[in-house]
This record gives C-alpha cells, structure tokens and sequence, in this order.
C-alpha cells in the first residue's frame, strides 16, 4: 500500500507538470492531458523514465549491500535449520564499493557534452543507459567471483552513466522551446529522484522475497526494455521523427531556429584563468558540492543506518529510506517556478533570489541534520531526514542555474566544472563513513551527520558572500557573437526562456 500511495502521488504531480507544458502559442489540436500527441513532451517524458533508470542503476546496490551482508537462515534437505551470510565485508569495504562507482562517473562529465554534441545527444544518452543496465546484469556474478571485480564493473557503469546528464542538454537543445524549456528540462531531470523514491523500497522487497541478486536483474531488465524504446521513438532532430506533426515542427523551428550543431563549430577560447580566479564561479562549485555530499551521503549510507541504528528489517528501511527523496521529487517540481516568478515579477533581484533559496536551504538543512544526530525516536530522526533532503530542492533553482546567471555562453562548461566538483563526495562520504562507523554504535552515526550539516553550514556562508546573478566583466564581450560551439548553453535552464514562458 505504501508503494501504490507513492506511486499514485508522483504520477499525479507529473501528470500535472506535463500537461502544464501544453499552454504555448503551438497551434494545436487535443486535451492538454493528452501529453504524448506532442513528440517533444513525448521526449521529456522517455528522459523522465531514462533518469529513472539512471537512478535505480545507481542505488541498486545500497540496497541489496545490507541484504548481501546480512545473515539468514537456510533449511537445508534433513531440515535442519542454518544460518547463512553471503558476504562479511567490513565497513571500510563497503565504503570502497559503494563508491568505485562515482570514480568512473566523475572521469566523464565534460567527455558526455561533447560526444553529445558530435554524435547526438539522444544517441549518446541510451548508449550510456544501456550499457550500464546491461553491465549491471552480471554484477551478481562479478561479486560472488571478486570484490575487486565488483569494484571494476561498478567503475565502468560509472563511466558511463557519467554521459547522462551532459549529453541530455543537446537534446534540449533541439526538442525544448524556449517557452518550455525550464520545465522540459525539471521534469526531465526529476526522474532521477523519482527512481530514488521506488528503488529504495522496491530493490529492499525484492531483496527479502527473491534475493538480493534479483535487485540486479529486475533493474537492469527494465533499464534495457527502456533503452530500446527510446532508441526506437526519439530523434536527435525533430526534422527526423517521422510521427511529428507539421504544426509542432512548424513551432520547434520558429522556437529555436538552427541547433547548436547544424552549423560547423567555430574554435572557442575559454577564460579559464577568469574561471579559476572568479569567487561567484567558486560560490557555485561550493554549492554544488556542499549539496551533494548531504545528498549522496544519504543515498549510498541511509538503508544501513536504518538497520543498524533504528532496527528497521530491510523491507521497511527501504521504504522510509525513499521518503526524503518522495518530498524531494514533488518540492522540485514547484521551487523552479517559484523563484522564476519572485525574480520575473522583479520581487526579488536574480542574485537575491539565488542567495535566499540556496542559503535557506542549506542552512534548514544544516539545523535538520543536526537534529537527526540528537534525536532518539525513529519518528523524529526519519523526520529530520525528510526535511533535509526535501527541503534541498530549494536550492537546485539557485546553484544549478547560476552558470547562467554570470556567463550564459560558458554556461555548459562551468557546470562540468561544478560537476565534477561535485560528484566527488559520491567517492568520499561513503568511504569517510566506513572509517566513521565501525561499530554501527548510534554515536558514531550521529558524528556523520555532524559532518554533514557542518559542510551546508560552511557552502550556506560562502555562497551568501560570494554569490552573484549578475553578468561577469569576463563574460560580458563574448557575449554577441551566436556563431561559437557554446554559445547557446542553456540547454536545461534558459533564464531569458523562463522569464518569456506564456505559461
């Protein structure tokens, strides 16, 4: 019942963003609802299910690592009854494990923009899904033969999962309208979080009721099924969709005119010395990774210390290990347009509302987090847990758009940059945990979460003082000429686009 109700509730919050996206100047017949008569809201919706996938690839594993090294008992033919433990891996290896992934994913995230850009970045975005479903298939197999081969074949699905999030902006930039683009593009990228909410309860019932080796290939199943639909449905370009109707393709044109790649791209020099040397570009790295190291502590540690510490069996621990990320997944979906409007109706400055919805999430979760180290009954600590993730949606319509707050033409390469940064605590938080908690004592717990709310206290500080949504000098005499490989970015999130949206 607790599946279905998160089901239900997420399919009625997309169900509703989606049809949101059906009020533009298209000349267009059908019920709003009606999302898949229109082939580019067909498209945000695969990249919903493909971040989806994404997600549940990635997580699989901290669900079915407490089921690998839990006992259980097994009747054996005489029926005597004997217990049994597939794996003893000490904390410190399970750190090892749970981040080999993120050192593959960290080597790729500038490499995906531009296969994107050269090869079509639908093309690039179900390659890299596939692969990493088809690789996580054998991963049973691979960990019963060696952790160091689990640690090889988690790198390489690193590796290429990696792609994903650069290469999706080459899709936008051919499929998502200017009026439409912001919300294409959130909704989209929700499905990452939507993945993390049903995989954290549905990877821990399998794990009870089949078997933790299931977890690996249910997903990876349903991650290829996937990836042969979208290989199938969507085009790099509309122009070759052969189902898409004259009027849409009439309207994509006037929208976005000729794509980042229909002309040969021109050399570009980028300032890095401006970049390296620029506080409000170091505000955003230090956002994004201060973000990230709460987030992917909590995705990677929080089903073990649901056992370990508040004694939930694994069935349960998955389920209020998904409530975070169910509040986070549904918050999102509205704190975009939000801080669109207070900036659009010029309530609040571009750098007022960058600072007030990144600060003020950081700092509620730097007070949550703290809490949950304090706090003694289940209810309370689950409910800090809920906050500080969910409230962290706050903050993605602050840092992940200020590239191109202060430089719209580099604003693909700053979040490379960022990314990167930030995909370093998916490597050190869960190996910095394993050295924590080596006796699975709610003391040493309670000091993880102490490191936690310190770093958003610490990105909270930095980003107030240094933060801008204005233009930076550096960036100001590059910004006319329309001809250059990256002058057209903002394949995600278009502000001029979201302040134009009819909608």
């Amino acid at each position: 019942m607790h599946f279905m109700n998160i089901c239900v509730s997420l399919c009625n919050v997309l169900n509703k963003c989606i049809s949101g996206l059906s009020q533009t100047k298209e000349g267009h017949t059908g019920h709003r609802w009606m999302f898949w008569k229109r082939r580019r809201h067909l498209v945000t919706f695969l990249a919903f299910l493909g971040f989806f996938n994404v997600y549940t690839l990635r997580v699989n594993l901290s669900v079915a690592i407490v089921a690998m090294n839990s006992p259980y008992n097994v009747t054996l033919d005489n029926g005597t009854i004997v217990e049994k433990q597939d794996f003893d891996w000490d904390s410190k290896t399970q750190g090892f494990v749970l981040s080999s992934f993120f050192y593959g994913y960290i080597a790729t995230q500038i490499l995906g923009g531009w296969l994107g850009a050269c090869l079509g970045g639908s093309r690039v975005y179900g390659v890299g899904v596939a692969v990493t479903a088809l690789f996580t298939l054998f991963t049973p197999t691979v960990a019963n033969a060696s952790v160091f081969l689990l640690l090889g074949i988690r790198f390489i699905e690193g590796l290429f999962e990696g792609v994903t999030y650069p290469c999706i902006h080459a899709v936008w930039s051919r499929w998502a309208p200017p009026q439409e683009r912001a919300r294409m593009a959130s909704i989209a990228f929700s499905g990452s979080f939507v993945g993390t909410v049903v995989a954290f309860p549905v990877c821990g019932f399998i794990a009870n009721s089949l078997g933790w080796p299931y977890i690996f290939y249910i997903t990876g199943v349903i991650g290829l099924i996937w990836c042969a639909v979208w290989w199938t449905v969507v085009k790099d370009k509309p122009e070759d969709d052969p189902h898409i109707s004259p009027e849409e393709l009439k309207f994509l044109k006037e929208s976005l005119g000729g794509g980042p790649n229909d002309t040969a791209a021109k050399h570009v020099t980028y300032p890095w010395a401006k970049f390296l040397t620029s506080m409000p570009v170091w505000s955003i790295v230090v956002a994004h990774f201060c973000e990230n190291w709460g987030f992917y502590t909590l995705l990677t540690q929080l089903p073990t210390f649901m056992k370990d510490t508040l004694n939930f069996q694994l069935e349960k621990a998955g389920f209020m290990s998904s409530l975070p990320y169910l509040v986070m997944a549904i918050i999102m979906q509205f704190a975009g347009t939000l801080a669109d409007w207070l900036r659009n109706t010029e309530v609040l400055t571009t750098t007022q509302v960058r600072k007030v919805f990144n600060c003020g999430a950081f700092i509620s979760q730097t007070i949550f987090m703290f809490l949950a180290g304090h706090l003694h009954t289940a209810n309370g600590v689950i409910l800090c847990l809920v906050m500080a993730v969910g409230l962290g949606a706050f903050a993605w319509p602050a840092f992940s758009v200020n590239h191109l707050d202060i430089a719209p033409q580099y604003a693909s390469v700053l979040m490379g940059l960022s990314n990167t940064f930030a995909s370093i605590p998916g490597i050190v938080s869960p190996i910095l945990t394993g050295y924590i908690v080596t006796d699975k004592s709610a003391e040493q717990w309670q000091v993880v979460f102490y490191v936690a709310s310190t770093i958003y206290l610490l990105g909270a500080l930095f980003y107030g003082i240094f933060a801008s949504g204005e233009r930076q000098p550096w960036a100001i005499e590059e910004s006319a000429p329309q001809t250059t490989t990256f002058q057209k970015p903002d394949h995600a999130y278009d502000n001029k686009a979201m302040s134009d949206d009819p909608v």
